[in-house]
């Protein structure tokens, strides 16, 4: 396992303790730091002196942590009232942007001395407030200080109210697997308990159309994902199990870091997912009476209106065109898209990333499935 301190690092768990253990760890151990935005300053980590001498830096950053942000991000940040820097995370540019104000296509591509440049321009602009994360030896975001903007949900705040909703609303739910990485933290669950009351009606309807197997082998679940960096809201999703990964059918619901939001409003969250579940059940379900002439170009095309990763889409496309009959059900294609979650992982794509294709995916079921059944459509370009 990496040093905490690079932004590659990750950690998975096997229980839902210890995930709760290491997030409790995690919250008493990160600062939170408040300074007008016009009071930050960004210096470019490609500045020999700067990237050196290492007494520009706080006391606890490390020479692997200025190496890291070094060949990463390259940049540093410090305050007014405060002489000492500390690298910035990979996960901090997007929110550190914000702050400053600005955006574009160019940015990325200009030097990291032009890009502290342009950016210490623009913060001197602002007397707003900024919330600094600081985690790890590194800045990892820096929120606006406004709490309408940016409302602090600690995660093991938020896994004590997923917990005890848990036992209450989904009895004997099974703890699958859990991951946290600097961006994104995610817990997903098996609900046995739950499973005649959520499938039954779906799994009969599986059965009626020769689909015993299937049938047999789905397991409703729920993902809860969260990220304190600005990349997600803190939310519940329904997932299915029974294929070769759990899959995403929506049903979200989600409690938003912004607003002065606090913990205890996503106890709420726990009861709203059992009702949308059966909601997205129904609709899973209903696929299956919309019938495809032409079910691999409805694929393709599909895949493409999703933004799919093209090299894995195209193999799932390929699979399926060699086990399809003429016909097919949308529901048929659906499930046929799973594979692409299977195909990134073989892949070693990052567990963030599969995140968020599978939330892509889920975004077909509400799509119009008979308007993607093409007698002809273009190639995956």
């Amino acid at each position: 396992m990496c040093n905490p301190c690079l932004d590659e690092y990750f950690v998975n768990f096997d229980t839902l303790d210890a995930m709760m253990d290491y997030h409790g760890a995690l919250t008493r151990e990160t600062q939170w730091l408040r300074t007008p935005v016009k009071n930050l300053r960004v210096m470019p980590l490609e500045n020999q002196p700067l990237f050196i001498d290492r007494s520009l830096f706080d006391y606890d950053v490390s020479e692997e942590a200025i190496a890291d942000t070094a060949a990463r991000l390259g940049l540093a940040i410090r305050t007014d009232d405060n002489p000492y820097y500390r690298p910035l995370r990979d996960t901090a540019r997007r929110s550190l942007l914000d702050r400053a104000k600005i955006s574009g296509t160019a940015l990325p591509k200009l030097s990291r001395e032009d890009l502290a440049n342009i950016i210490n321009t623009c913060l001197a602009l602002f007397g707003s407030e900024a919330l600094l994360l600081i985690r790890y030896e590194k800045v990892a975001a820096v929120h606006s200080g406004d709490t309408r903007d940016y409302s602090i949900l600690p995660i093991d705040a938020l896994l004590s109210y997923l917990k005890d909703g848990l036992e209450s609303r989904f009895y004997g739910a099974v703890f699958e697997r859990g991951y946290s990485d600097h961006a994104t933290t995610s817990a997903s669950f098996m609900l046995p308990g739950q499973r005649n009351d959520l499938l039954a009606t779906y799994a009969k309807t599986l059965e009626a159309h020769g689909k015993s197997a299937l049938a047999d082998a789905l397991m409703p679940g729920i993902r809860f994902t969260t990220s304190d960096v600005g990349f997600s809201s803190a939310k519940i999703s329904a997932l299915l199990y029974g294929l070769e990964l759990p899959f995403s059918i929506g049903g979200v619901v989600a409690v938003e870091h912004r607003w002065e939001k606090k913990p205890d409003e996503f106890a709420n969250a726990i009861d709203q997912a059992f009702a949308q579940f059966g909601n997205v059940i129904t609709r899973l379900e209903e696929l299956e009476n919309v019938m495809l002439e032409y079910p691999v170009n409805a694929m393709i095309a599909m895949s493409k209106r999703l933004s799919l990763p093209k090299k894995a889409a195209m193999e799932a496309v390929n699979m399926f065109e060699m086990t399809c009959g003429p016909t097919a059900t949308a529901h048929d294609v659906f499930m046929a898209m799973q594979e692409v979650l299977f195909l990134l992982k073989t892949d070693h794509t990052p567990q963030a990333k599969l995140l968020a294709v599978e939330e892509t995916l889920a975004r077909a079921l509400a799509l119009p499935w008979t308007e993607f059944d093409l007698a002809k459509v273009e190639g995956y370009c």
